[in-house]
């Protein structure tokens, strides 16, 4: 989908491109893709660039275009992995600016006219617009941290319970997340500091939003390390939780076999066709049952002496 606007705001949107507008592209189909080369002059090298999965963050300076590659988080539905990220293209040259990416996300969301709801002012820097989309993927990395460390806990209570791997594997695609995150984190840093000190670069930034910028890519790296060392060592620890949990059950099951065996192995006895000095007595069978009851719960008894049950 290709939606043109006339300023970085996203207010107003037009319908044919003019001089200093943004072209918002978001998952692009073969034809938009030959129009974003024939129309805007976007080379098919960097198009596939930015649709690629796996692209690292970077920046590229050419006579008459600058690009920026910065990776923004992603929410996956019906997928084992919650989050991922996705590489987030932004083209400039003279007369527009475009954003270019391979799916619909919450720092550029398509459908809404604006993605910049707390600005009264309509944006014609694009310099400080990129500032904005570093600052708003900062935010978003912390608002889905604060989800993955909630569906953690919910994670943590169950294995302290449980037998089975199922939640073992949960808690490792929440790893998973953590390590997309901290790597993209990482590059996007690395990117906005060259976006800093890159002397071409002749637009003045402004420096209240570098800073914020800088500031919420750091929190969320560093909340992002934090979870991820969390997990690391919870992951071995409920290793040994399941292990032990599955020893436990099997001890018991162990016990209550010796318990059963207890009346088994009397009746075994007394079943036997040999004499036994009761089989003309008409109390036998009270007196076995009577006898096999008794032992096994003086059987019961010594194991809860023993603390085993």
């Amino acid at each position: 989908m290709i939606k043109i606007f006339k300023t970085f705001g996203g207010y107003i949107e037009i319908n044919e491109p003019q001089n200093g507008c943004w072209i918002n592209v978001t998952n692009p189909s073969k034809d938009e893709i030959k129009r974003l080369n024939d129309e805007f002059s976007l080379p098919i090298d960097l198009i596939n660039d930015i649709l690629d999965q796996d692209e690292r963050p970077r920046i590229e300076f050419d006579d008459d275009w600058t690009l920026i590659i910065l990776r923004i988080p992603v929410e996956v539905k019906n997928n084992g992995v919650p989050f991922h990220t996705i590489p987030l293209g932004i083209f400039m040259n003279r007369n527009f600016t475009l954003t270019l990416c391979l799916r619909d996300n919450e720092v550029l969301p398509i459908g809404q006219p604006s993605p910049f709801k707390d600005q009264y002012k309509e944006i014609t820097d694009n310099i400080n617009f990129i500032l904005r989309l570093f600052l708003r993927s900062g935010n978003l990395y912390l608002q889905y941290l604060k989800q993955i460390n909630h569906m953690t806990s919910l994670i943590e209570q169950d294995l302290e319970k449980s037998i089975k791997n199922k939640e073992l594997n949960k808690l490792l695609k929440m790893e998973k997340c953590l390590v997309y995150f901290i790597t993209s984190i990482k590059a996007n840093e690395i990117v906005l500091a060259r976006l800093r000190n890159s002397k071409k670069i002749t637009t003045e930034i402004n420096e209240d939003l570098l800073e914020d910028a800088f500031i919420e890519n750091k929190q969320a790296l560093e909340m992002a390390q934090i979870y991820s060392d969390i997990q690391s060592g919870m992951m071995d620890a409920f290793a040994s939780v399941i292990s032990n949990n599955l020893n436990v059950v099997m001890k018991q099951l162990t016990l209550i076999s010796i318990i059963l065996m207890i009346p088994t192995l009397i009746a075994s006895i007394f079943g036997m066709n040999v004499p036994n000095y009761l089989e003309n007595n008409m109390l036998a069978m009270p007196l076995i049952i009577f006898a096999s009851l008794i032992l096994s719960f003086l059987g019961v008894i010594l194991f809860r002496k023993r603390q085993w049950f």
